[in-house]
């Protein structure tokens, strides 16, 4: 991928294997530097497009975790929410600037869920009985704890979390592992499109559980969203509207700029956000909390804006020490493994969207690297979970045609400030799941299109390479819902080798991916066949 193709004088080149593609119809590419403006809120952009999955896993984990549903747990929600985020944006910031250096967002990951509530479903673990009627949660909150003691409520929680930072900091010494000694690169000699585009379009397939769960609860504005994102990036796209704009040379003057096709995302928030406003303010959605359409509305999460500090620094060690177990630890190397392996289908698939070619071996181990740190960071500060790439933001990159990673730096500075101001950041809590739900209707989809997109490369006329993608695509989604279907299915005897075939197993784009792997390279072809030599 090394280069000499000149840049325009136009564009600020600091990377050092990226050129822009002149074949793509890139609004901004790699190496590009948008107006500072423009930046900030493409960067608001992405900051909005991840939040609703940065935010819904300490949600998520507010059950298992222990936290009680009152004010108090309302803050610990809110603090484990801006310590995401202040994390998100240290690593978004690390990876564009030192890592793989491509405009790919950092942020937590559901692929550690998994072991993360095999750990806090451990006998040692389960959450003691809930306080006798006639006690205040606020002033008198104790428990009695499954060995007899007596904690408050806040101890808790935070044991728990303790146990779940420990093994996400000890396992995430894997990928550090793997980056500093180039171990990663030398896998990748083994890869090609044909692993790489069932790999990816199953990224962008499995979260399709995702996508409904969140729209389903309201299909109409979750459509509603997804019919913004598509009129405005698909029919507007080419519509250019006259906007007021500064440089040196021409000072303050007015240009014409093709925001319906910069902007999809965030027109579609705000306008699917204020129809929510409305619907709730005249009460023409369910105010019952058993009706799926209540999630719709904008007053549901309002105790996290209430109670939540305006500003807390996240430090390594706030909830406490963490705590290493044998089990958490072996249990979370398989997260850490997804993790990672899904990054390098992102990478690709982020590479191909922003008009840049193939990143190189080099460039990917230097970005599992930086992943593992950010790991070892979100499990000594103490998130819930541990980081990776953001499939969503990579389809975004698709929709807005902006591939720039300086707008990424910003989302990543949002990010970071937001984490400190606890208050602030907390307010996008209110985004209704329909809202996110129907945003991520595209996205995803996209991303399944940029994976499948990597088959021009191979010969689609063979039957060897069709059985691959057929049969890598087909158990990639057939042996994960089986898998959830049939929970505690495997019983080996051992508990952690029971969590890391679950894991393995329920991780679509691992299984798909590495049955196309192993097919690739065992099943005679020539290069030219497999994809190789175009590739």
């Amino acid at each position: 991928p090394e280069t000499s193709e000149p840049v325009s004088p136009d564009v600020t080149s600091r990377n050092d294997y990226v050129t822009p593609d002149p074949s793509t119809d890139m609004l901004y590419t790699v190496d590009d530097t948008p107006s500072w403006y423009t930046c900030t809120v493409l960067g608001l952009q992405h900051y909005l497009i991840a939040i609703g999955g940065i935010v819904g896993l300490p949600l998520l984990l507010a059950g298992p975790l222990c936290i009680a549903n009152d004010d108090d747990g309302d803050v610990a929600r809110a603090l484990i929410i801006s310590s995401l985020f202040f994390v998100a944006g240290i690593c978004t910031m690390l990876q564009t600037t030192f890592g793989i250096r491509l405009p790919i967002m950092q942020g937590g990951t559901f692929s550690f869920l998994p072991p993360t509530f095999a750990i806090l479903s451990l006998p040692h673990n389960k959450c003691p009985p809930a306080l006798p009627s006639g006690f205040n949660n606020v002033t008198y909150t104790l428990y009695n704890d499954t060995d007899g003691s007596i904690i408050d409520g806040t101890e808790v929680w935070q044991r728990r979390i303790r146990e779940v930072q420990g093994a996400i900091a000890v396992a995430s010494c894997l990928p550090i592992l793997l980056g500093l000694t180039g171990a990663v690169g030398f896998l990748l000699r083994f890869i090609g499109p044909l692993t790489i585009a069932p790999a990816v379009a199953l990224i962008g397939l499995d979260l399709f559980a995702a996508a409904y769960g969140n729209a389903s609860s309201q299909w109409g504005i979750a459509m509603f969203t997804a019919f913004i994102v598509i009129v405005c990036s698909q029919f507007l796209k080419n519509i250019k509207v006259p906007t007021p704009a500064y440089s040196k040379s021409k000072k303050c003057h007015m240009t014409r700029t093709p925001i319906f096709k910069l902007f999809p995302v965030l027109f579609a928030l705000i306008l699917a956000w204020l129809l929510c406003l409305i619907l709730t303010v005249t009460n023409a959605l369910p105010t019952s909390s058993s009706h799926p359409g209540w999630r719709a509305r904008t007053d549901i999460r309002t105790n996290v804006i209430r109670n939540a500090p305006w500003f807390r620094f996240p430090y390594p060690g706030q909830w406490g020490l963490p705590r290493v177990t044998i089990a958490g630890v072996i249990g979370m190397m398989a997260g850490v493994v997804a993790g990672f392996v899904e990054s390098i289908g992102d990478y690709y698939a982020c590479a191909r969207l922003s008009g840049a070619p193939n990143p190189p071996t080099h460039a990917i181990n230097r970005g599992i690297l930086t992943e593992g740190f950010g790991c070892l960071l979100a499990g000594v500060i103490g998130t819930s979970t541990a980081t990776t790439s953001f499939s969503e933001n990579i389809g975004a990159i698709g929709i807005t045609r902006v591939g720039s990673r300086r707008v990424l730096q910003v989302a990543g500075f949002i990010f970071f400030i937001l984490g400190m101001l606890s208050k602030f950041g907390s307010i996008f809590v209110t985004i209704p799941d329909p809202v996110i739900g129907g945003l991520f209707c595209v996205m995803f989809g996209m991303i399944a299109a940029v994976g499948i997109s990597n088959l021009q490369y191979v010969d689609l006329n063979s039957p060897r390479n069709l059985f691959i993608v057929g049969f890598a695509l087909f158990m990639g989604l057939t042996v994960p819902e089986w898998m959830k279907a049939n929970k505690g299915v495997i019983q080996t005897g051992v508990i952690e080798i029971d969590q890391i075939l679950t894991v393995f197993l329920e991780t679509a784009m691992l299984v798909g991916g590495l049955l196309a792997l192993l097919f690739d390279n065992t099943i005679p072809g020539t290069e030219s066949e497999r994809g190789i030599v175009r590739w």
